[in-house]
């Protein structure tokens, strides 16, 4: 169970096979529990947001175990806070690998009946491909260990970028989005919330995707506040090369592989169609058409843990970097 139901579907097959990356990872059952832990604290952080009737999308379809003809979490009559008393009653997913499966499932059905189905399904309803990344492929200069590798657009939607891609080529900048809004965009995509009931932000450059080649302008929209973020040393590498120095948080991070903390914050690192409707507005981009970008990684940085404002995407050694830990050429130009 607590492998990613994901890595079966049809997105996850043509993830591996056509786009090639990260195949030695998908085996591995701790990283498919952190990937779990991920999708908990992200319905968790939905759910506890003020905003909930709108981003706490979908709502669960749960089967009553107790009446298989019943559904006991009904998007037709939601029931915010039973969800949540369920949420609670989840066994913490690094409990999970330290016991017989069995064990803790009998244990959350003691505790909360409904509490597994709400598991199975938090897990199962993900339609994104998600994988931790191994420390030798995560991206040193964004100091955090939680570092995933996200693509969350299905087969058509990919096969349409990488033809628009081959016609224009492509870049990377960085979405900012608080963490309870991921629970959704994990499940329906990036999609334009300008002039709609999911903007948060003013749409002072018209209607589309925002995005930045700027780490500081997406911490930002995070709700990463001017406290949690650093200026990085000159002398700090931006590679992960043998010679580079890690720093302190990186180091104490690694030591614990799930999260510690329920305030969390998050900055996607998306793919970009260089096509003449990108619509740059100094370091803030919009793009209109949802086909012209693909999320292809995710940063989560909790209590004490801080992002660097200095990256921009456009530097020739982020982008190289941004490459190498792809592993093969996702991007050009």
């Amino acid at each position: 169970m607590l492998k990613p139901t994901v890595c079966e579907r049809e997105l996850c097959v043509f993830a591996f096979q056509t786009l090639g990356v990260m195949n030695e990872a998908a085996d591995e059952i701790a990283t498919g529990a952190q990937v779990v832990d991920l999708l908990v604290s992200m319905c968790r952080s939905a759910l506890e947001s003020p905003r909930k009737v709108v981003i706490f999308e979908p709502y669960p379809s749960v089967v009553d175990p107790n009446d298989p003809q019943m559904l006991a979490f009904n998007p037709r009559k939601k029931n915010y806070d039973r969800v949540m008393k369920a949420l609670d009653s989840i066994t913490s997913i690094r409990e999970m690998t330290q016991a017989p499966y069995l064990e803790i499932k009998k244990q959350m059905d003691k505790q909360d009946p409904l509490a597994h189905p709400l598991l199975q399904w938090v897990i199962s309803s993900n339609r994104s491909h998600i994988v931790k990344l191994p420390v030798n492929r995560q991206l040193k200069f964004m100091h955090t260990p939680h570092q995933f590798l996200l693509l969350s657009s299905p087969p058509a939607k990919e096969s349409n970028f990488r033809a628009a891609k081959n016609l224009y080529g492509s870049t990377f900048a960085f979405h900012g989005s608080h963490i309870e809004n991921w629970h959704s965009i994990l499940r329906n995509g990036l999609v334009v919330a300008s002039n709609t009931r999911l903007q948060l932000h003013g749409a002072m450059f018209g209607s589309g995707i925002y995005l930045s080649p700027l780490s500081s302008i997406s911490f930002g929209y995070s709700g990463m506040n001017k406290k949690q973020q650093k200026v990085s040393a000159k002398d700090e590498p931006a590679s992960g090369s043998k010679g580079s120095n890690t720093s302190q948080s990186q180091k104490k991070g690694q030591q614990s592989q799930f999260l510690q903390s329920r305030n969390l914050k998050c900055i996607a690192l998306c793919e970009v169609i260089t096509s003449p409707d990108l619509h740059k507005h100094g370091e803030v981009w919009v793009v209109p058409n949802t086909d012209h970008v693909c999320t292809r990684f995710f940063f989560v940085y909790e209590d004490g843990q801080v992002g660097d404002t200095s990256i921009n995407t456009q530097e020739p050694n982020i982008h190289k970097e941004i490459l190498r830990v792809i592993g093969n050429q996702t991007a050009t130009g």
